[in-house]
């Protein structure tokens, strides 16, 4: 059985749009799980769509079945990754979502290419395109 697999924005859009690369991702929809960080992203994105944050909350959980807390662990492992992707110009979001997969060793989905370039063999990267 798995363990789960995260989820970051990129990945939670290519769901919500429908996106056939997205097709991937439904299998995986048990066990999902993001970042507390990521989720907050998202629903500022979704305004940006017209989509208010209470309705975003509930398409986010509906897709997700966990939401991670970000706590001092995380923002400790968050700031430890920065060295490590700093050219790569990861967000805070971005890393955060990398830290939670390290954390629980579990796959990361993205559909955000760059990722497929980082040098990070503790994260179990998985792109969708």
């Amino acid at each position: 059985m798995s363990k789960g697999v995260v989820f970051d924005a990129s990945a939670l859009f290519a769901l919500i749009q429908g996106e056939e690369d997205a097709s991937v991702l439904q299998p995986l929809l048990k066990g999902a799980v993001m970042s507390a960080v990521n989720v907050a992203e998202s629903l500022t994105a979704l305004q940006r769509l017209q989509i208010a944050t209470e309705e975003g909350l509930f398409l986010i959980a509906d897709l997700v079945e966990t939401i991670c807390p970000f706590d001092a662990e995380q923002a400790k492992a968050v700031a430890q990754l920065y060295s490590q992707v700093k050219d790569k110009g990861l967000s805070l979001g971005d890393r955060a979502c990398i830290a939670l997969g390290i954390e629980r060793s579990i796959p990361i989905y993205t559909a955000d290419r760059i990722w497929g370039s980082l040098a990070l063999p503790q994260a179990q990267i998985h792109l969708i395109r």
